[in-house]
């Protein structure tokens, strides 16, 4: 007798908004922008994001003209209760030389910009 194989229910998804702050925005060794490409590759590498997927691309701001911080903007797949961005919210990991830190964000439309030079 072939059993057959039935699809369970899965957990309803929501999307969590977050920012992390404290990333350089130019390399220091290649003194290149930081890019979305180039977040996905530190968020893989750092064992708090393992179970987090991300819903878009990350997206790379300047702190402001002056600085050479970035904030990276990230949209993640979460659950109903909020339990993985409750995980990562206000954890710190190692950048190079620099700590990032997770914060919670707000639901951003549209493409962020700078409100410095508006780019």
């Amino acid at each position: 007798m072939v059993a057959d194989q039935i699809e369970l229910p899965k957990l309803l998804q929501s999307k969590s908004y977050l920012k992390i702050v404290g990333i350089l925005y130019l390399s220091e060794v290649t003194n290149t922008q930081l890019s979305s490409d180039n977040v996905e590759k530190i968020l893989k590498a750092n064992h708090i994001f393992n179970n987090i997927v991300l819903t878009l691309k990350p997206r790379v701001i300047k702190v402001s003209p002056k600085s050479d911080m970035s904030i990276v903007w990230i949209d993640i797949w979460n659950t109903q209760n909020g339990s993985k961005a409750k995980i990562i919210i206000n954890r710190r990991f190692n950048v190079s030389s620099f700590i990032a830190t997770v914060r919670g964000a707000n639901m951003n439309f549209g493409v962020p910009l700078c409100k410095n030079c508006w780019k």
